[in-house]
């Protein structure tokens, strides 16, 4: 047994304070139990931890920061409640009323031993008494908290405040919880199965996991073409569960809808409507409890914490640009499509390849070597006159050379001309959005739709965000162009999985964005994402 002097700050009742040199005994094997109630049982437990802990922290520099920070900020209240002053790291906390033994330790170690116990054991001080529960349940420590679990804390207080109401979304600020209950209902989440199929690849996986567990060729998974569409649908569903190797009846699942009928004619809309009411009776009949189906260009810029702005997918086989308001696709606006999408820009680099007598058969070596070594030229004409030569060693197939390929590749984004394609450039296409999103005056704040969000596998091109960013101010009005800023791919191709994992884990899931069968009516008039 060993013992240290310690010297610890104390607060009194009447706002001053003392110092005090209290011996910290520690023991190798903990002390009986008192014989006493269940609340002082889980103070003298705590207690014992915290001595325990205490021994091992440097203090010479808490004392003095607690002693500063307290003289300044303490405030005298007879009512037994906690004052708090917030600084940009710290969270100091000032007590006037007596919380027993506890006292004795400085108020800023008292918060770091908190954070050591853990959310489980912190939860639980709180049935201790009124400062023990004001102490406790501050929402700095439960910041702390959910700082530290996988996800980023921006993208769940993104998630808490703006999505826990479901769909149609809060246009304004809801009144938050404390984060000490919204930490706790987070726990209770059960979860979900993500299946994000788009028309080149889908990505599936379980919420609860920090990516995609699995990725699968749509087109070979989606069964025979000239089959009806349930049919097609329920094979490529089972196909994904059968692939994660679980029951489809013992999670809910979100589905990433892609986008498909870009009109607003009554056709496009009976369309959409067809596609979402199968989608919903293929799973449905399946069992599984609940679905929540949301558009893919939806949860891709809600992976970018975003819930309005315009959503520029450079998908597998074509590039699409969609305005989004408060979640919602602005259809009466348009939704524009340009032909080059991640087909496009591998089949012209293998043509480039084969000019150049490098033949290439598998179009699994082509896409390496444009996700490895293609770029956005910011000044095209100016990068033809240099040397851009550049090598990179794909597994298996060996060394390949590129020189101008490199950027001509990504150019046809801009000037699908030069790979013999008929269509408008992105930054056209991306400009025209943006001047009809103004015309329309759907918001008092223009400022939604200057916020472009880039999704995809080839949207993570090196330049071109910034291509793109020039583009649209060259081709705009400076009093539209003003304030526009392109944001890269939050999370490259698994964007919408990302998105529909915010959704997953919000401490209202599944009840505020899935619907169960007994609810499910098809050809309904009910206001779904698309």
């Amino acid at each position: 047994m060993s013992t240290t002097r310690v010297l610890f700050l104390n607060c009194r009742s009447d706002g001053s304070e003392r110092e005090a040199s209290a011996p910290v005994t520690t023991s190798p094997s903990p002390p009986s139990p008192p014989e006493t109630s269940a609340a002082g049982f889980k103070m003298a437990y705590v207690l014992k931890l915290i001595l325990e802990s205490a021994t091992r922290l440097n203090f010479g520099n808490s004392i003095s920061s607690s002693s500063s920070s307290s003289s300044s900020g303490s405030s005298s209240n007879l009512n037994g409640s906690v004052s708090s002053h917030v600084y940009d790291s710290d969270q100091i906390i000032v007590c006037s009323s007596s919380t027993g033994e506890f006292d004795r330790i400085p108020l800023d170690i008292f918060m770091q031993i908190l954070k050591l116990l853990g959310p489980k054991e912190a939860a639980k001080l709180t049935v201790i008494c009124k400062s023990w529960k004001l102490f406790v349940s501050h929402n700095m420590l439960w910041i702390y908290f959910l700082q530290n679990q996988l996800d980023p804390w921006d993208s769940k207080f993104f998630a808490e405040t703006s999505l826990r109401s479901g769909y149609p979304l809060r246009t304004s600020p809801s009144q938050m919880q404390s984060f000490m209950q919204i930490y706790g209902q987070r726990a209770r989440v059960p979860g979900a199965i993500i299946i994000d199929g788009g028309s080149g690849y889908c990505k599936f996986g379980w919420s609860k996991y920090d990516s995609p567990s699995g990725r699968a060729a749509t087109f070979l998974e989606f069964g025979n073409i000239e089959s009806p569409m349930y049919s097609r649908l329920r094979h490529f569903y089972a196909t994904i569960y059968s692939r994660m190797q679980v029951k489809s009846s013992t999670q809910p699942t979100i589905v990433s809808i892609p986008i498909t009928q870009y009109g607003d004619t009554q056709y496009d809309k009976t369309a959409r409507r067809k596609l979402k009411d199968t989608i919903y009776s293929a799973m449905f009949d399946m069992n599984v409890p609940s679905i929540c189906a949301v558009s893919q260009a939806t949860l891709a810029l809600f992976a970018a914490r975003k819930t309005s702005g315009i959503l520029v997918n450079v998908g597998f086989n074509q590039t699409s640009v969609v305005p989004i308001l408060h979640g919602k696709i602005m259809y009466k606006v348009g939704v524009k499509v340009v032909a080059p999408g991640a087909l496009k820009l591998i089949g012209y680099l293998r043509e480039q390849m084969q000019q150049r007598n490098q033949n290439i058969s598998s179009i699994y070596t082509v896409r390496t070597l444009k996700e490895n070594l293609c770029y956005v030229a910011y000044d095209y004409e100016a990068e033809l006159r240099k040397d851009t030569e550049a090598s990179y060693e794909v597994p298996v197939e060996g060394w390949f050379t590129l020189n101008k390929e490199r950027f001509r590749t990504g150019e046809i984004l801009f000037q699908p001309l030069i790979a013999g394609l008929n269509s408008k450039g992105l930054h056209q296409a991306v400009a025209l959005c943006i001047e009809q999103c103004h015309a329309a005056g759907l918001s008092p704040d223009d400022s939604w739709f200057k916020t472009i969000v880039l999704a995809g596998g080839t949207a993570c091109l090196p330049g071109l965000v910034e291509r793109l960013d020039k583009e649209l101010h060259l081709l705009l009005p400076p009093s539209i162009s003003n304030g526009i800023r392109v944001i890269p791919p939050p999370y490259g191709a698994d964007s919408a999985w990302y998105g529909a994992k915010l959704l997953s884990n919000l401490s209202t899931f599944p009840s505020s964005w899935c619907i169960n069968k007994k609810d499910f009516r098809p050809k309904s008039r009910r206001n779904f994402l698309w």
